[in-house]
């Protein structure tokens, strides 16, 4: 080893031997700074040189996470980052005099802090103190930071659920110290989102914030306080899928019952199922909603459409009460037949197999009414022949009754007909209707997502 390793070797341990008293000494300084500070220093008071002097608190607030919101107990819980800064007459100090130490870490507990607490606060449990430490600066500067899990009453209005915005306030103040004593200050013009955890169901706007000074009845003197507002606008893209989209293609189902053929004998089935499966989607919101005066755009969708069903499922009971009248039923009244069983049935293309669209069966006459045995007479002149017809009354009788009796069987076929195609032309009508009410109730509701 040469002479100048020699050196530097020596020059290293010196410099190691050197850090700990260095080190040691900063530490010493902190000790004594802390005893020289805290020797009669008080908690218990307000740290101002003039007591007629108001003390200045600057408030900031960051928005770290929405854990919950509760829309039927009306309740916000959030985890958020507050801290206060304000200034403490009796702790500054010369960090010349002690070895350039301008700043320390200290517990909380030790200074005096302001009692601000959040105003709509609704929590049953007391506020726990916070065990953070506070940062003290050589000039007084006392900064406290923090971490706060609030819950805070908000009032939801879920008239436009589930496309709905929020707007919840968070009102920070003093509870004893009035505007003279404290005054609160927003730092800035709004919380900061910057370490914000985005939410699956809320997607945040913002969070302004607001000073405002109140007078109380309790009180003579003003209580100034800050409130941040935190706008929220809801992610429907859950909701949608599983409670509107449902509610959408069922609405749509229901008008088909028109367009089942009547003897198949689920017309009116179809109506009660899609009318019970109605009720149990409304059921699942209504036990998510508040019971709020105010009904939500869905439930008035669910009462809308399950109007229309009821509706369309007693017109069906009405129209097969028509497919069904029977042959003894009287012929249809002349009025529907031309309006209904002529334009109308030309209008909407109910035909008859075979019969071209736009078309439609002319009107048939009633059938004139048959010669009876009475009506059957014998020839003027006799007739001398054994063997002729007219000598034979009683087969004459009996062919007049089977006449009779067929074209009254096909008259009564006739009216029968009748009916049924008068019904056929109110399904396809009523088809039409319904279906277009869903559809432009279905699109209303759905532009809201746009």
């Amino acid at each position: 080893m040469g002479p100048r390793s020699h050196h530097l070797s020596l020059g290293l341990l010196l410099l190691l031997s050197l850090l700990p008293e260095c080190l040691g000494a900063e530490g010493r300084l902190a000790h004594k700074l802390f005893r020289d500070l805290f020797a009669n220093y008080t908690s218990a008071l307000r740290p101002v040189a003039d007591t007629d002097q108001a003390l200045n608190v600057t408030l900031e607030v960051t928005l770290s996470q929405i854990i919950d919101m509760d829309e039927r107990n009306q309740v916000l819980t959030l985890y958020l980052w507050i801290r206060q800064e304000w200034t403490d007459a009796y702790l500054r100090w010369d960090p010349d005099a002690y070895g350039g130490l301008d700043a320390i870490r200290i517990p909380s507990s030790l200074v005096w802090r302001p009692d601000i607490v959040l105003y709509n606060k609704a929590d049953a449990q007391p506020p726990a103190s916070a065990s953070t430490n506070v940062v003290l600066r050589h000039d007084g500067a006392v900064r406290w930071d923090a971490p706060a899990i609030t819950r805070s009453s908000c009032r939801v209005d879920v008239s436009a659920f589930p496309f709905d915005a929020q707007r919840c306030g968070l009102t920070f103040g003093s509870w004893t110290h009035g505007g003279h004593q404290l005054d609160v200050r927003p730092r800035g013009t709004a919380a900061s989102l910057a370490d914000f955890v985005e939410n699956v169901e809320w997607h945040v706007l913002g969070m302004p914030a607001r000073r405002r000074v109140l007078t109380y009845g309790c009180c003579s003197e003003p209580y100034p306080d800050v409130t941040f507002t935190l706008l929220l606008r809801r992610r429907a893209a859950a909701y949608v899928c599983n409670l509107l989209l449902p509610c959408v293609l069922i609405s749509l189902l229901a008008p088909l019952a028109f367009h089942l053929p009547a003897d198949s004998g689920e017309k009116v089935s179809l109506g009660v199922t899609v009318l019970l499966a109605l009720t149990v989607f409304q059921l699942l919101l209504a036990e998510s909603m508040p019971p709020a005066e105010s009904v939500p755009l869905i439930g008035k969708y669910y009462m809308a459409t399950m109007t229309m069903v009821t509706f369309s499922t007693a017109l069906t009971i009405l129209i097969m009460n028509l497919h069904y009248c029977g042959p003894s039923a009287r012929p249809v009244p002349a009025w529907a037949r031309a309006l209904l069983l002529g334009r109308l049935a030309r209008g909407l293309c109910v035909r008859e197999r075979g019969e071209p669209c736009g078309q439609s069966r002319p009107p048939e006459s009633p059938p004139s009414p048959q010669p009876s045995d009475e009506g059957v007479h014998p020839p003027a002149v006799p007739c001398h022949e054994p063997r002729c017809l007219c000598h034979q009354e009683a087969l004459l009788h009996h062919v007049a009754t089977i006449a009779n009796t067929f074209h009254s069987h096909r008259a009564a076929q006739r009216r029968h007909e009748d009916w049924k195609r008068l019904a056929r032309v109110m399904d396809r009508f009523f088809l039409g209707i319904f279906f277009s009410m869903a559809l432009v109730m279905s699109l209303l509701v759905l532009v809201q997502a746009l």
